[in-house]
């Protein structure tokens, strides 16, 4: 029996030893220890996580190198800006901000099933099962758990003919996660109004038509839509009219100032009237374009009391501000790109290039577009537009903080509505859908897998349960008794989830507290492969060279 214990120790301890031999200064960790390092890392980021979950999540105060603060609950942000020294708990956090890149949320969620895999799994490694055999338990597990999501979700309308209650009970069910009650119901109206405003059929949805403008005054519960465009600059002459009414509207990528040259080039003269004439000259070709404006504006607007306003990607010079102002234009220089694109889509017309365009057919049209001044900060106005394609969500707020917790707030709540338009699917909430799943595989998936790898299907259905566990927590509740509670419904074959006002199992479905299903399935893709992974490491070595030492 001795030699035989020597003969299997045998490679491990060739492969440390030689490693030893090539880099003294490497640290290693060998079989056990280093798989319970690994399960370590990942209770303990699951234990900062897991507070947050849900509703009724408590908030984390984030305080930067030069004492800035952050308040959030948001998963991601808190694992983007936490600084994680752990080298597992760093692979797990990245796994859970991809969650979030591609889907909009489940960032504690992830991290969460991740931690209950392994603390589950630790569960049958000390009673001396392999870690191989319960990897091919999961394996079969999260196949079946993929199957099962496809049977629990809910058919719902896509794009064509969108169904606005419940876009905004699934937008409500992302928000209150991670904002307080009444604020997330107020956003949720605005973000479901942004994305069908947007949304056009046969084409996918491109949230960056949504602008998210900030502004630092009033109170957060002042955010509001607007449908139109919100420009962060103002016009750039003090007699330039600040409120136009019914205005038509000249997007354009035209110079309409003094070009120097690409290339050095100097011009000789004898006398100063050579050098009068060719200051004009260089000025005619500006001035032209500006009288070509001019003019188109006459065209459209002599007879009748419309206002013009000219929004350039390029600049406009003081001289040819002055005679846009002479003729009551609104100049608008140096817009952005991706603005450009959002006018066209709100106010209609063509963005022209050159000034032969100028026609009336290429103008788009304005109810309203007004100056706001903002202490040193000027924002304009589009508003009152026919038909928007494009909208701003304008955020306000006293400061920094509040404004940065609802721009990821609105960002995840947007990315969740559109979701829902493009999987024309969700899944009932509260943690319904882990206790089904959990009942499922108990139930039938356990009965086709043979041999140990069932522990890895028990491991599995338990750590599913955290879910609604951590719901019950954070809700002042007692965990077994809600996951017995909601067992026995499932039992009954009820859809139940956990209702964190009461701590009674409800149906989620008429409270209307739904998830997105791309959200579930991508956790369910992600989050067992990094566990078993981590599962089927026998050893760590930190062998790399050390900078700082150098």
């Amino acid at each position: 029996r001795s030699d035989r214990r020597r003969e299997t120790d045998t490679p491990t301890t060739m492969a440390s030893s030689s490693l030893r031999s090539v880099n003294p200064n490497a640290e290693i960790m060998s079989k056990a220890a280093a798989l319970f390092m690994n399960i370590n890392a990942a209770k303990g980021l699951q234990d900062v996580m897991k507070s947050n979950l849900g509703p009724k999540g408590t908030i984390k105060m984030l305080v930067g190198g030069a004492g800035d603060l952050k308040l959030t609950k948001d998963g991601n942000v808190l694992l983007k800006e936490m600084q994680i020294q752990n080298p597992t708990a760093v692979m797990i956090a990245r796994t859970a901000v991809a969650q979030d890149d591609i889907t909009g949320d489940g960032t504690s969620s992830t991290v969460l099933i991740i931690g209950e895999l392994l603390k589950q799994a630790e569960r049958y490694l000390n009673e001396g099962l392999h870690p191989r055999v319960l990897v091919e338990g999961f394996d079969a597990a999260k196949e079946a758990s993929i199957a099962f999501l496809e049977t629990f979700k809910m058919k719902c309308a896509g794009v064509e003919n969108p169904d606005k209650e419940l876009l905004s009970c699934v937008a409500k069910t992302a928000l209150r996660s991670k904002l307080r009650e009444e604020l997330a119901d107020k956003l949720t109206s605005i973000v479901v109004d942004a994305v069908c405003c947007i949304a056009k059929p046969e084409e996918p949805i491109d949230l960056h038509m949504v602008e998210i403008m900030h502004m630092k005054h009033k109170l957060d519960s002042d955010t509001r839509l607007v449908r139109g465009l919100v420009l962060d600059h103002g016009s750039r002459h003090p007699d330039m009219p600040k409120h136009v009414e019914d205005a038509f509207i000249l997007t354009m990528n035209v110079s309409l100032e003094y070009e120097k040259s690409e290339v050095n080039s100097s011009f000789m003269y004898s006398d100063a009237d050579q050098r009068e004439r060719m200051v004009a000259a260089e000025r005619e070709y500006t001035d032209d374009v500006v009288r070509q404006v001019i003019a188109l504006k006459k065209k459209v607007c002599d007879g009748n009391d419309k206002g013009f306003v000219v929004i350039t990607q390029k600049g406009i010079d003081p001289i040819s501000l002055d005679m846009l102002a002479k003729e009551n234009i609104l100049g608008l220089r140096r817009a952005k790109k991706r603005n450009m694109e959002r006018l066209v889509l709100s106010c209609g017309g063509v963005c022209v290039n050159s000034p032969e365009e100028f026609s009336p057919e290429i103008l788009g049209t304005a109810g309203k577009v007004y100056e706001h001044v903002l202490g040193e900060e000027k924002y304009t106005f589009v508003e009152d537009v026919a038909t928007p394609q494009s909208c701003t969500i304008l955020l306000k707020g006293p400061n920094d903080h509040t404004l940065a917790q609802l721009k990821d707030a609105v960002r995840d709540g947007l990315r969740s509505v559109k979701n829902t338009l493009a999987d024309q699917a969700v899944v009932p909430g509260a943690g319904a859908f882990e206790a089904a799943l959990s009942a499922h595989l108990l139930a039938t998936t356990r009965g086709t897998v043979e041999g140990r790898a069932k522990r890895g299907v028990e491991a599995f259905a338990e750590a599913m349960l955290i879910i609604p566990k951590t719901l019950a927590e954070n809700s002042g509740y007692d965990a077994q008794d809600v996951c017995i509670a909601l067992a026995d419904e499932v039992a009954k074959g009820n859809k139940v989830g956990l209702d964190v006002t009461t701590g009674e199992p409800f149906d989620p479905t008429t409270a209307g507290v739904y998830d997105n299903f791309i959200v579930k399935a991508q956790i369910l893709h992600s989050a067992p492969v990094i566990a078993t992974q981590l599962l089927l490491v026998d050893e760590v070595m930190r062998a790399g060279v050390n900078m700082r030492k150098r």
